[in-house]
């Protein structure tokens, strides 16, 4: 079967050749600073989230005569499309669209390659109104990512599939995202049990054990079943206190569970029952959660345990008072000796990746909005109104929402706050990371 290719397009310096390196895996493409550092089509041989494909490094599109070398550039970048079988035209969320990019736009819709819309750089809110901008370029909402910094990649991995999956007999229907593999990484602090628990799941002493701390190094991806349904769990190396990171090697290893979050949908951070829960494992938390992935707690040697009943209500007030954005997180008890509660683990994961894939409806969406408004009208700050006037659901995985209207931006964080908490209990989401912005119209005088 022939490997589909993706051609990455764009203006000069939105960081088409990051992102490249990050799917190929190597530096194989140079990155600079200085725009038109590429100058040739680039190849190499990528995956993402278990999805193969050739992706094609171009030079930034420029408008020039074709015999000057810009212009020789651009019919290199018009050649890789071609025989693309997506382009995915990158433009700079925190740059905003410029005219380039329009003029890019029309030459792409010209075309017969599909499109993919990224907005690179789009972390933080430096990158929301670009986000915004990248709507009126006329090829939906675009893939927010930070190609520098790997976020984003499950949303890219959504977008990029249904071009790429090659159909098959009586399954070219295209097949939702929650029927896929559940992409489940398991993170915690050394001799927690990760890899004691990853053998128990599928049966067999695949990884490496032992009472010596840090004995798994690399990240390691097992595909697997339960119940009928795919899984592919991913077996990380134990996180430790940077300040306790010396040998090289586990700096590398730490480096690369940091990426297994971003290649997971849904994290279990294990925790070592006989120790309870520890400053490092709320920041691991932390991350997984900055990261937007659905999150599991699971306190692991449970058979073990001593005063159980205090030790679970114990990390239970300490969860929900550390990572107050997600109080209420799932908190199981397993272990990996016995295999006591790794069927409601798989459950549960299985549960919160539904929740984290999830997408509502615009109507019924902007019926809850209305009633919350009823309910507990935004505040007056100075006198002035803030006049909210609809809510839209921009992105799922994880479900990311904004919210148009007048002075929205003025609103405060505990209001911002009580929509987030109806977003998840009214309409389905759980626990799982909420993303949720609020845009002011431009124009001051807009009433």
């Amino acid at each position: 079967m022939e490997t589909p290719v993706v051609a990455i397009v764009g203006r000069p310096n939105v960081g088409k050749s990051t992102l490249f390196n990050r799917l190929v895996g190597k530096r194989l493409a140079l990155v600079d600073d200085r725009p038109g550092v590429t100058r040739d089509r680039r190849e190499g041989d990528a995956s993402l989230l278990g999805l193969d494909f050739r992706v094609v490094d171009t030079a930034g599109y420029e408008e020039d005569d074709p015999q000057t070398l810009p212009g020789r550039m651009r019919q290199q970048t018009e050649a890789a499309v071609a025989g693309a079988d997506v382009a995915l035209f990158m433009v700079d969320a925190r740059a905003g669209i410029l005219p380039l990019d329009e003029e890019i736009s029309r030459w792409l819709r010209a075309g017969d390659t599909p499109v993919v819309l990224v907005a690179n750089k789009a972390e933080g809110r430096a990158g929301e109104q670009g986000l915004l901008e990248a709507l009126a370029l006329g090829f939906g909402d675009a893939v927010a990512l930070s190609a520098e910094h790997g976020e984003g990649v499950a949303d890219l991995f959504q977008a990029l599939r249904p071009h790429l999956e090659r159909p098959e007999g009586d399954e070219a229907d295209e097949t939702r995202a929650e029927d896929g593999p559940l992409k489940i990484a398991i993170v915690g602090r050394p001799n927690a049990g990760k890899s004691t628990l990853v053998n128990r799941i599928i049966g067999e002493d695949r990884m490496i054990t032992g009472p010596e701390a840090g004995i798994t190094r690399d990240s390691i991806a097992i595909e697997w079943s339960w119940e009928g349904r795919p899984v592919r769990l991913i077996d990380t190396a134990g996180m430790r206190k940077r300040a306790n990171i010396t040998d090289k090697l586990e700096k590398l290893s730490v480096s690369d569970a940091m990426r297994a979050v971003d290649f997971a949908e849904v994290v279990v951070l294990l925790l070592d029952a006989t120790r309870g829960l520890e400053a490092q494992d709320l920041k691991i938390a932390d991350h997984v959660l900055q990261e937007g992935r659905a999150l599991i707690v699971a306190l692991n040697k449970w058979d073990v345990a001593e005063n159980a009943s205090a030790l679970f209500n114990g990390v239970r007030a300490a969860l929900d008072e550390g990572l107050a954005q997600a109080r209420g997180l799932p908190l199981l008890t397993v272990s990996a000796a016995t295999g006591k509660g790794i069927d409601t683990l798989m459950k549960v994961g299985f549960e919160v990746r539904d929740a984290w894939s999830k997408r509502v409806p615009t109507g019924q969406l902007n019926r809850w909005f209305e009633g919350a408004l009823e309910r507990n009208p935004p505040p007056a700050p100075g006198g002035k109104r803030i006049k909210p006037r609809y809510v839209t659901q921009n992105n799922t995985r994880p479900p990311s929402f904004v919210m148009f209207g007048t002075r929205v931006d003025q609103l405060p964080e505990s209001y911002r706050r009580y929509l987030v908490n109806g977003i998840r209990k009214e309409l389905g989401f759980g626990t799982v990371p909420v993303r949720f912005v609020m845009r002011a119209p431009k124009n001051p005088f807009d009433p």
